[in-house]
Parts: C-alpha cells; structure tokens; sequence
C-alpha cells in the first residue's frame, strides 16, 4: 500500500527533524513554526502559515480554522510542543483535512526527546 503524499512527506519530515536536532524540546509551537518554515524554504519547498479557512455548514460560513503549516498546497502540519500528542490533536486535524479538501496532515510534537510524528490520512 503506497502511503499518501509519499516523497513530500518524506520532505517535511525531513525538515522536522533539523529543526528538533537543532533545538530540542523546550520551545513554544511557534518557535517551531518559525524554524521548520526556514527549513522547508531551504529544501524548496511553498509553505503557507496560519492560514485561515472558512468553514461552512448548509452553505453558510459558521467558523473559521487557522493552519499552522500548509506545504505545497498538498499537507496539512499541525505542531504541537506537548506531553503527548493525544486523539482529540488527531481529529482537529481530520477537521483541518475536510476543510481544506486535502488528503495528509502531520502533526509533529516537538516536546520529546524524539521528534513524534503523526500521520492523519482523510480517506476519499
């Protein structure tokens, strides 16, 4: 089964781990947020941060998200700097994906020792 977003994926990740090699739990998100943005600009890659979505029900505008990161056009990031990333940060994300229309979000914590990564997949 071929993974959703493979090789840009593969990108980000990439990018997420220079930055938590660099500075190691103990910031804020957005701390995170600047430095993996440099990164992904080094690697090439178009990232847009803190976008604002609309979101909608029965066609009227009810509420907005902000993205944290969005890649390409293509990926949803969603950073955290907590404890553990837990199921409720899963499903904002699934949010995050139904109202984009996009198909892959990463939500990267920043907060261990180790980068954890967590891929949400929005099936069609």
């Amino acid at each position: 089964m071929e993974l959703v977003e493979a090789e840009l994926s593969d990108k980000i990740i990439g990018c997420a781990i220079q930055v938590h090699r660099l500075l190691g739990p103990g910031f804020l998100e957005r701390v995170y947020e600047e430095a993996l943005l440099i990164e992904l600009r080094k690697a090439g890659l178009q990232a847009e941060r803190q976008k604002q979505l609309t979101i909608f029900y029965d066609q009227v505008a009810i509420g907005e998200h902000r993205l944290d990161l969005v890649v390409e056009n293509r990926v949803v990031i969603e950073l955290k700097a907590c404890k553990a990333v837990e199921d409720v940060h899963l499903a904002t994300v699934r949010s995050y994906l139904k109202a984009s229309r996009l198909q892959l979000g990463l939500t990267l914590n920043f907060a261990k020792p180790t980068l954890e990564i967590r891929r949400v997949v929005l099936s069609a």
